[in-house]
Parts: C-alpha cells; sequence; structure tokens
C-alpha cells in the first residue's frame, strides 16, 4: 500500500508540473493571449492515478489524487473516462481551488450498491459533496447512477416494511449530490438517476447555473426530489428534464432570486417552495419565478406548502406560462401541510403574498379540486392574481369547487374552473405590526 501510495504522488507531481510547465509556455509564446483558453486547461484522467473503473474496485483514493491535481492550477479538470464504470464511497470535494475547476463525467460514476455495502464509517446523508468551492462546473457525457433502489425498498421507508406498513427506526439514506457553501457553480450536461434519496441539494450557495441535464428514478421512489435549493440566492434552472418520485424542483427556506425556465417535469410531485415553517421555524423565499414549463402525470402542478407555526414570509413569487398534462392539485397553497394526522392549530403562520398565476393551462386530475387555496386562519394569503388560467378534465366531470380558504387576490381574466371563493381586496384584519422577520 505504501509502494502505490508513493507511485500516485510521483504522478500527481509529474501530472501538476507538467500543466504548469504546458501553460508556462503556451505563455510566453503568445503573450498576448489571456489564461482563458480551453486549450490551457489540464486533464487529470482518475486512471492515471489508480483508477480501474470496473464498477466493483473502490477508486476513491484515485479520485482523491486527481481531485487534488485538478484543485491545483488553474482550469484543471477531473476527467471521469467514458470506458469505466466507477465507485467511490462517500466523498468530499472540498476547496478553495484555483479558477475553473471542472468536474467532468464521461463515463459512469456511481457508489456502493446499497445500505449494506456502505462503509460503516461513512456518512448515510450524503455522497458526493462539493465544499466551500468558487467557479466550479460539473459536466459531462456520462450518467451519476445513484444505485438507489435497496436504499428506497428499506422497511422504514414509507409503505414499504411488511403488508404495506412503515416501520420505525433510523431511515438515513444519502442524497446523490451536494453542494455546500459554494460559489458561482455550472451543472449542465449530465444524467443523473436512481438517487437514494434527493439528487441534487445546494445549501448555502449563490450563483447557481443549472443547463441541460436529465434526472430520472421511478415515480414510487421515496424522497427523491430531483432539485433542492434551500439558503441559496440567484438560481438560473433551464432547458431541462426531470422524472422522479418527489418534488421535480423543491426550494426551501432560505432562498431568493430563484428562476426556472423550460423545465419538464413528470411523472413527480410537481415544482414546490417549501416545506417550511416546520418546527416554528423561520422561513423567507422571495423573487421566485417558474415559467415556459411542462408538468405531467404528477401529483402536483405548482405547490407553496408551510407547517403551522412557522414564521416569515413567501412573496413575489411569479408562475408564468405553465402547461400541465393528467396533474392532481394543478395550483395549490397548502399552509396545513403536515406528515402525519396529529398536527396541532397553531397561531402563527409563514405568509404568503404577491403570487401571480398566469397563462397557466392544461388538464388535471379529476380526483382533487385543480385550484386550492388553503391558508392560514392567522394570517390569511393576500395579493393572489390569476389571469389566463384554464384547466379541464383530463378524464371525468369538470370539476368546478376549487377550495378558498382566507385567500385575497383578483381575477384579471375569466378562470377556468370559476373560482369565485378567492375573496376580492385585502383582508382588514391583517395586522402591518406583525414581524414576518424577513
Amino acid at each position: 500500500m505504501a509502494h502505490l501510495h508513493f507511485w500516485i504522488t510521483v504522478i500527481f507531481l509529474f501530472a501538476v508540473t507538467q500543466c504548469s510547465n504546458a501553460r508556462r509556455h503556451f505563455m510566453d509564446v503568445n503573450s498576448d493571449v489571456k489564461d482563458e483558453s480551453n486549450d490551457l486547461s489540464c486533464v487529470f484522467n482518475v486512471r492515471s492515478f489508480g483508477a480501474v473503473g470496473d464498477g466493483y474496485t473502490d477508486d476513491t483514493r484515485a479520485f482523491h489524487s486527481a481531485w487534488k491535481a485538478a484543485c491545483s492550477v488553474e482550469s484543471g479538470t477531473l476527467l471521469v473516462p467514458s470506458d469505466g464504470v466507477f465507485t467511490i464511497t462517500s466523498t468530499i470535494f472540498s476547496g478553495p481551488c484555483k479558477p475553473e475547476t471542472v468536474f467532468q463525467v464521461d463515463g459512469v460514476l456511481m457508489p456502493p450498491d446499497g445500505p449494506e455495502c456502505w462503509p460503516e464509517t461513512d456518512s448515510k446523508q450524503q455522497w458526493l459533496v462539493f465544499y466551500k468551492l468558487n467557479g466550479m462546473t460539473l459536466t459531462g457525457k456520462g450518467t451519476i447512477e445513484g444505485n438507489g433502489e435497496k436504499w428506497w425498498n428499506l422497511p422504514c421507508k414509507p409503505h414499504r416494511g411488511p403488508n404495506g406498513s412503515t416501520l420505525p427506526g433510523p431511515c438515513d439514506s444519502p442524497a446523490l449530490i451536494r453542494f455546500f457553501m459554494s460559489y458561482n457553480l455550472r451543472v449542465r450536461d449530465l444524467r443523473i438517476e436512481n438517487s437514494p434519496q434527493f439528487h441534487f441539494k445546494f445549501d448555502g450557495c449563490e450563483n447557481v447555473q443549472i443547463e441541460g441535464i436529465s434526472i430520472n428514478s421511478p415515480a414510487l421512489s421515496p424522497n427523491t426530489d430531483g432539485i433542492h435549493v434551500e439558503n441559496t440566492k440567484s438560481v438560473f434552472i433551464s432547458n431541462s428534464f426531470i422524472s422522479n418520485g418527489d418534488d421535480c424542483i423543491s426550494i426551501g427556506p432560505g432562498c431568493s432570486m430563484v428562476e426556472i425556465d423550460n423545465v419538464t417535469c413528470g411523472p413527480s410531485h410537481g415544482i414546490s417552495i417549501g416545506s417550511l415553517g416546520v418546527h416554528n421555524s423561520q422561513a423567507c423565499v422571495s423573487n421566485i419565478t417558474v415559467r415556459n414549463t411542462v408538468i405531467r402525470n404528477s401529483d402536483n402542478g405548482v405547490r407553496i406548502k408551510t407547517w403551522q407555526g412557522g414564521i416569515g414570509s413567501v412573496s413575489e413569487i411569479i408562475f408564468d406560462n405553465i402547461f400541465m398534462e393528467n396533474v392532481r392539485n394543478c395550483i395549490i397553497v397548502d399552509q396545513y401541510y403536515c406528515l402525519t394526522k396529529d398536527c396541532m392549530n397553531q397561531s402563527t403562520a409563514v405568509y404568503v403574498s404577491n403570487v401571480l398565476y398566469s397563462n397557466i393551462k392544461g388538464t388535471y386530475d379529476v380526483r382533487s379540486p385543480p385550484i386550492h387555496f388553503a391558508c392560514s386562519d392567522s394570517i390569511p394569503c393576500t395579493n393572489i392574481t390569476m389571469a389566463e388560467v384554464e384547466l379541464l378534465p383530463h378524464e371525468g366531470e369538470l370539476v368546478d369547487d376549487p377550495f378558498c380558504w382566507n385567500a385575497y387576490g383578483v381575477q384579471e381574466t375569466l378562470i377556468i374552473p370559476p373560482i369565485s371563493c378567492l375573496q376580492d381586496g385585502a383582508p382588514e384584519a391583517l395586522q402591518d405590526s406583525i414581524n414576518f422577520g424577513c
């Protein structure tokens, strides 16, 4: 083992030196060219650091060494080549790194196959973690395979125990890819599938661009959110396809300036803001835009969900130009979100205001009303605007009784189905002095 470590160190030093020498030579010959060209990138193939790529061998050490090399030079690329299936255990790829680091997956990259193969000493909360990075890109023509099926079938998962029961006990499952406390990130062109839990999780990040990705897991895979963001600002998600067993995209507390454009979801649980305010916590979410999006065969369409007892606000939300096909609960605000039947009524709530639903058309599953505004008893939803909303049954009779509770707003056009329960104007009882904390 010591002999192997020695040669990996030699390879690392040689590769970094060759890359640095090549860059210096290029700049000497081309002194008028800025050091920004792709020709100057240094590629560190994990096979050069000892990775086997047979789908069984633990290649974690080789990835650590390749990352260290790529991180130490400008425009360094860790390459997962197309000719292998690489298995690594739970790993943190941390910075800071030199500018423009790239993690490129052209082959298949995957974790151990299920909880029984998971090392005892590894975290069961997460698998690939990118930490304290600035200006990194995750890309490639390959696949990140989550091997999630054995995690989904744990008896503690919903209805996976004997006779469809849900057994108590520890039920941790790893998020597949997590970015934490990182900035100026790009994720593009990858295929990600079968995560044990969330496929992507962004926490404490800023300026995130996600484009051209494909996420795929079975419709009944539990808790497999496609993309989850929390405590993250300036996010742009575009031109992507997501099919999974939970929220297509979920937006948690502490998020602002999130734009979702030209995304296709389904089957899934739709696009959700929340859940927010759990355990009487504060949640602040603002300036969220979802547009030019398709949602198919999903349990929800566009949803805002909050727990009773929370504080904070959800405001400046736009849902525009969205097509629904066979969607249950197409438009829903649920301020009584609860995972059990024993949640108590509480007197505080996250304040929902300034929400626009525009040009939302398509078909709904008649098992539920297509429009559902269940706002808090104590703090109503205000400034809801609806325009050009036309939702018809996918099959069966028209459900013409949308549900509203303590919801105030305006209908700028005729709405189908009619929504007479949305109250005009503003509530008299709303207290200007309420401290939402945002």
